[in-house]
């Protein structure tokens, strides 16, 4: 009877052991699909980085224009901008401020340039200089601020 119990014991063990290999395995088949979307995300959007920075400096629009972009950290593009027809010293740099960042959420909504980032939940960081290249103010647009 105990060798039933034994033999009992030692399938469910069995069992599990092999439950618990299969259940590994597929985690780390799951980590490297991860990982190389990821790493093909990451390429992707290296390479857009690139071609904008080909690009500049370009005028994006009257007064406004578009110096480098850059990826200062994971999930955050950064757009480094210089108000054209803006001078620290005589400007009201909040109001500038607060009726751009106004403009930047339903740009950062419609605009198919940005589709990637958002699709891949981006911070967008604006950074703006004056025509002196002095540094105005930073506008960061959230995920939850476009979607």
């Amino acid at each position: 009877m105990q060798e039933k119990s034994n033999q009992s014991g030692k399938k469910v063990n069995t069992v599990l052991l092999i439950a618990v290999g299969i259940a590994i395995v597929l985690v780390v088949l799951f980590q490297f699909y991860l990982s190389h979307d990821a790493k093909e995300t990451n390429t992707e959007i290296n390479e857009l980085v690139e071609k904008y920075n080909k690009n500049c400096p370009l005028r994006i629009q009257e007064g406004i224009q578009l110096d480098s972009v850059s990826l200062p950290k994971e999930r955050r593009v950064q757009y480094n901008l210089t108000l054209l027809n803006v001078e620290k010293e005589t400007a009201e740099v909040e109001i500038v401020q607060e009726e751009i960042r106004k403009s930047l959420i339903s740009t950062a909504k419609a605009n198919p340039g940005l589709q990637i980032f958002r699709e891949k939940d981006f911070i967008l960081i604006y950074h703006y200089n004056d025509k002196k290249k002095a540094f105005l103010f930073d506008i960061e647009v959230f995920p939850y601020q476009y979607k």
